[in-house]
C-alpha cells in the first residue's frame, strides 16, 4: 500500500478513483464533504434527505457528480458527532475501514481519504487512517490450494488531501500508521496460520527473518538444551507432552536517537529498556486436563500473545524509534504424551520456586513465569507480558477490552492512556493481595491455579510472583486477541496498544 499527500489543489478538483468524505448522523457534513457538496450544487444534501443517515461505519458512493474530478464520491457515516468526538480515534479507524472495504467493493486503485476529526493533530488523523487502511484490506491466503486473486484488495494507493502547513506533520502520521499496519498484518498472519505450520520453530525462525531484515533487531533463540541449562524448568515441563521442541526467542531492538534528542533519549535509557514478554503457545489441547472438543481449533490462537511482540517489533523496526526495547518469546506446544505433565505434577521454575500443577490447561502462566524471571537480567525500567491467559478474562470483559493487572499506578495509567489514543483499549482489573491465598498449596510453595473465583485475577496473582523485582503489568488478551465463529481470525491486538505505548515513551 502507497501512501501521500496531496496539497496541490482544492478537493472538489482532485482528480482520484474515490474521494471519501464524511457525514455526521445530525446532518452535519465535515468541512469537505461541504466544499463538495457546494461543487455539485446540493448532490449530498440531497441525498441524506433520502438515502444516507450517516450512521457509524456505514457508506453510500456516488458516481460522476457535476462539478467533481473524482469518479466516485464515498460518503462515510460517522454517527453523531458529539459521540465521535468523545472517541475520535475508534470512529476515524472504522471510519476509514469503511472506505476501504468499500474501494474494494468498487476496485478503486486509488482513494483520497478526507475525513475530519475533530479534536487531533494532523499526525494522529495521518496514522488513524494509514494504520486502518491496512487493517481493512488485509487479505489472508496462505494456507489456500489456490487463492483467488479477485479476493485480494484492489487498493494500492491512499493518498490525503491536507493543508499544506499540517504536510510535515501528516507525512509523520502516514509513516507510524504505515509501520503499524504491518506490524498488525504480520501479528493477524502468524495467529491465523494453522498449528502443523506455526510450531515453536517457525517462531523462532519469523524472529530470526526479522532480525536479518533490520540491523537494530538481534535476535537469540534457545533451543531445549539452552533452556534446560537456565533452570527453565516450569516451561520445560509444559512442552514435554509434544514432539515439536520448544524455543525461548530473546529479541534485542536497540534505536539510534536523532542527534538533537540523542541526551534527551539515553537520560531516559539509563533506566533500562522495556521488555515484552509474549505467551507463545501454539497449539494448547489443554493437555491432560483437555479442552472441549468443539472449539479446539481456535488453539491455534493461544500464541497471539507472542505474535504481538513481533508485530509490535517489526512496527519499531520500520518506524526507526529511538531506545531499547527486550522481547521474550518462551513457545512450545501443549499436547499429551506419556510424558506430559499430569495433575498433582511438582515444577521448579527458574527463580526456585516449586508449583503444584493443579490444573494443565493453566500452562501458560508456567511458561511465563520463566520469562519473566529471565527478564530480570536485562535491569527493564518496565515489564508487560501479552498472554491469551484465561477463559474467565473473556467472560469478564468480552471482545472489547484486555485485561490489564499492575500494581504500579503509573505505568497502568500509561498503557490504558496508549489504548486509548491507539483505539485498543484495555481495563484495570484487581490485583488484590488478598487473592494470593487461592494459590495456596500444601505440597509446593504455590499452586498453578486459584479456583473457578476469580480466574483470571489469579493468573494475574502467579504471575506477580516472578516479577517482584521491576514495574510489571499483565495483558489478559484471551477475548481480544482473535474472533470466532463465522468471521474467525486474528486482530492483531495489542500491537496498536502496544506500539503507542512505546511512542508515548519517546515523546
Amino acid at each position: 500500500m502507497e501512501f501521500s499527500t496531496n496539497t496541490s489543489v482544492s478537493i472538489h478538483q482532485v482528480k482520484t478513483a474515490a474521494l471519501a468524505v464524511g457525514i455526521f448522523t445530525d446532518g452535519v457534513l465535515s468541512p469537505a464533504a461541504d466544499v463538495i457538496d457546494r461543487a455539485s450544487s446540493g448532490a449530498i444534501r440531497a441525498v441524506m434527505k433520502t438515502e444516507f443517515t450517516g450512521a457509524a461505519n456505514s457508506t453510500l458512493v456516488l458516481r460522476n457528480l457535476d462539478g467533481v474530478a473524482a469518479l466516485r464520491v464515498v460518503l462515510v457515516g460517522l454517527g453523531k458527532q458529539a459521540n465521535y468526538g468523545a472517541r475520535v480515534h475508534a470512529s476515524a479507524e472504522k471510519a476509514f475501514a469503511a472506505v476501504c472495504i468499500t474501494a474494494r467493493i468498487t476496485e478503486a486503485t486509488s482513494t483520497l481519504a478526507a475525513i475530519a476529526c475533530p479534536g487531533t493533530t494532523a499526525t494522529d488523523r495521518a496514522r488513524d487512517a494509514a494504520s486502518s487502511v491496512s487493517d481493512a484490506i488485509y487479505h489472508y491466503d496462505a494456507t489456500f490450494g489456490k487463492p483467488n486473486p479477485d479476493a485480494r484488495p484492489k487498493l494500492k494507493k491512499i493518498s490525503l488531501l491536507v493543508a499544506r502547513s499540517d504536510s510535515a506533520a501528516t507525512e509523520l502520521g502516514l509513516k507510524q500508521g504505515a509501520a503499524l499496519g504491518e506490524g498488525v498484518s504480520m501479528a493477524r498472519t502468524l495467529g491465523n496460520l494453522p498449528g502443523n505450520i506455526c510450531t515453536p520453530t517457525y517462531l523462532g525462525e519469523t524472529a530470526k527473518k526479522l532480525g536479518r531484515e533490520f540491523r537494530s533487531i538481534k535476535v537469540t533463540v534457545l533451543d531445549t538444551k539452552q533452556i534446560a541449562a537456565l533452570g527453565m524448568g516450569s516451561f520445560l515441563s509444559v512442552s514435554k507432552g509434544s514432539d515439536q521442541p520448544p524455543r525461548f526467542i530473546v529479541m534485542h531492538y536497540k534505536g539510534k536517537a536523532p542527534a538533537k534528542a540523542a541526551a534527551k533519549t539515553a537520560a531516559k535509557t539509563q533506566a533500562g529498556p522495556v521488555v515484552l514478554v509474549g505467551k507463545g503457545i501454539t497449539f494448547d489441547s489443554g493437555g491432560v486436563s483437555i479442552k472441549p472438543a468443539a472449539t479446539m481449533d481456535e488453539m491455534k490462537f493461544d500464541m497471539c500473545g507472542a505474535a504481538s511482540v513481533l508485530g509490535t517489533f517489526r512496527a519499531l523496526a520500520e518506524l526507526g524509534l529511538p531506545g531499547e526495547v527486550v522481547g521474550l518469546i518462551p513457545t512450545c506446544e501443549n499436547l499429551i504424551n506419556g510424558s506430559a505433565n499430569k495433575p498433582g505434577d511438582v515444577v521448579r521454575s527458574m527463580s526456585g520456586q516449586t508449583i503444584e500443577i493443579l490444573n494443565t490447561d493453566a500452562e501458560g502462566r508456567l511458561i511465563l513465569c520463566d520469562a519473566l524471571t529471565y527478564a530480570e537480567r536485562f535491569k527493564p525500567s518496565a515489564v508487560i507480558d501479552i498472554a491469551t491467559l484465561t477463559g474467565a478474562c473473556v467472560v469478564a470483559l468480552g471482545g472489547v477490552n484486555s485485561g490489564l493487572f499492575s500494581k504500579d499506578d503509573e505505568l497502568a495509567e500509561s498503557i490504558l492512556k496508549a489504548g486509548k489514543q491507539a483505539g485498543d483499549p484495555a481495563w484495570r482489573m484487581p490485583l488484590d493481595d488478598d487473592y494470593q491465598l487461592q494459590l495456596k498449596s500444601n505440597f509446593a510453595d504455590m499452586a498453578n491455579i486459584g479456583g473457578q473465583p476469580a480466574g483470571a485475577v489469579t493468573a494475574a496473582c502467579f504471575l506477580s510472583r516472578f516479577a517482584k523485582a521491576y514495574r510489571w503489568a499483565h495483558l489478559d488478551i484471551a477475548g481480544t486477541a482473535w474472533k470466532g465463529g463465522a468471521i474467525k481470525g486474528s486482530t492483531g491486538r495489542p500491537v496498536p496498544m502496544l506500539l503507542q505505548f512505546l511512542l508515548n515513551q519517546t515523546a
